[in-house]
This record gives structure tokens, C-alpha cells and sequence, in this order.
């Protein structure tokens, strides 16, 4: 039986996988995944390349309506696989895999996970707007903008 935080990061590393799949991040992530259970193993890392674009594969055709089905469930199998390879090595091991594991997912999961729709903005980091010298700072702007030079205090006004 695994410690809560392996099984923590069994299920970060099952969700990485799907989410990956099909984007950008996919390439990377499947090679440092076959590599991470291949464990230097070619034959072992092989397989699990196949496994990984099967994984791809059945994504990418799942229709609409099962698709979140699809994920859940393929989530689930790669979290599993991730909890028995984890099972299987000794404590030192185990620590060593573990901490593999968090390096591949902080390196391939910690960029290009964020997105927007149409007109939105995504960040995943820090994002500093700043307008100076009557223009205008905007993350989103909807619609026109003027800018003109403002009317000075009404005299009445002091």
C-alpha cells in the first residue's frame, strides 16, 4: 500500500498524461513518461510508447459524449500503472522514482497548461499591466477605445 502523497502524485501523473495528449506537451511527456517506466529497460520503454499513443489514440477518436467517460477512465489506468511500478520497487527506489515522477511533471506539465477562449486571457505565471502617460492597460479589452486629452477642472470647481 502506497503513501498518500505517492498516490497524490500517481493521480498528478495519470492526469498529466490526458491532459497532454493531443497538444503541444505530448511529444515531450510521452517520451519522459516511456523513459520514466522503462527505467532503463529499451524494450520496456517501447511498450510503453505504445501504450501511451494508444492512449492517444483512443482520446482522440472518443465522440463528445464519452469523452470525459474516455479521460476519467484513461486517468485512471495510467495513475494505477503509475501506483504499481511505485509498488514494486523497494523504499530507496521508490524515493528516487518518486522524485523522477515530480521532476517529469513540473518540467513538461509546468508550461503551455493554461488556455483561454476566444478573446480571453490565460496566464501561467505572473502578468504585470501597466499604463502610463494617458494610455490604456488591458488584459482583455471588449470593444473600441479613444483616448483624448482630458478637459482640465471646471474653473467653478476650485
Amino acid at each position: 500500500m502506497l503513501e498518500q502523497a505517492l498516490v497524490v502524485l500517481a493521480e498528478a501523473g495519470g492526469t498529466a498524461v490526458v491532459q497532454a495528449a493531443g497538444t503541444d506537451m505530448w511529444t515531450g511527456l510521452r517520451q519522459a513518461v516511456a523513459r520514466w517506466f522503462g527505467r532503463g529497460d529499451s524494450q520496456r520503454e517501447q511498450a510503453e510508447l505504445e501504450r501511451l499513443d494508444q492512449t492517444a489514440g483512443e482520446l482522440e477518436v472518443a465522440g463528445t459524449t464519452v469523452t470525459e467517460r474516455a479521460r476519467i477512465r484513461q486517468e485512471a489506468t495510467w495513475q494505477a500503472r503509475i501506483e504499481s511500478l511505485l509498488e514494486s520497487l523497494d523504499a530507496t527506489e521508490r524515493a528516487q522514482a518518486a522524485e523522477d515522477l515530480r521532476v517529469l511533471l513540473a518540467q513538461h506539465m509546468g508550461q503551455g497548461t493554461v488556455s483561454a477562449g476566444q478573446g480571453g486571457l490565460a496566464v501561467g505565471g505572473s502578468v504585470n499591466i501597466h499604463a502610463d502617460g494617458g494610455s490604456i492597460g488591458a488584459g482583455v479589452l471588449y470593444g473600441g477605445a479613444h483616448i483624448d486629452h482630458p478637459q482640465g477642472p471646471d474653473p467653478s470647481q476650485g
